[in-house]
């Protein structure tokens, strides 16, 4: 990782609530913004934080994400990402977030993720891929 990163940082990225970004098992007129989209956009806005600190050698990955979807988000609104990095230990990146629409925090999150060095991540995903081929007999 390039230096400059501390504990503190923090980024806000903005999501229009789109009919795509909404559940639908409850009709057309209850669509409200879908619980794997907010972890969606929470893993992305983390990840445009670490973003401008990776070599071009580097990406990460999430490990973990608790999230409590506090409130209802209406189509045509948009919800803020609050994302402040909390904790830096060696490749693991902790995050505390906050999901607010027009009116109210709607959602928490706590998030790791990890910065993975490409090549051995090719390497890994590879050996797995050979493993699950010999397992079934390819």
């Amino acid at each position: 990782m390039k230096p400059g990163l501390d504990v503190g940082a923090s980024l806000t990225k903005r999501y229009e609530i789109d009919k795509d970004r909404t559940i639908g098992f409850m009709g057309e007129h209850l669509r409200v913004y879908a619980t794997p989209l907010m972890v969606k956009d929470v893993e992305n806005a983390c990840r445009d934080l670490l973003s401008n600190y990776l070599e071009s050698t580097e990406n990460t990955v999430g490990a973990r994400v608790e999230i409590d979807h506090l409130g209802p988000t209406l189509i045509g609104m948009w919800v803020d990402v609050v994302v402040k990095l909390t904790g830096i230990e060696g490749r693991r990146i902790n995050f505390d977030i906050e999901v607010r629409d027009e009116l109210d925090t709607v959602g928490k999150a706590k998030h790791t993720r990890f910065v993975v060095d490409l090549s051995k991540q090719k390497e890994r995903l590879e050996a797995k891929a050979l493993a699950v081929k010999t397992l079934r007999g390819e």
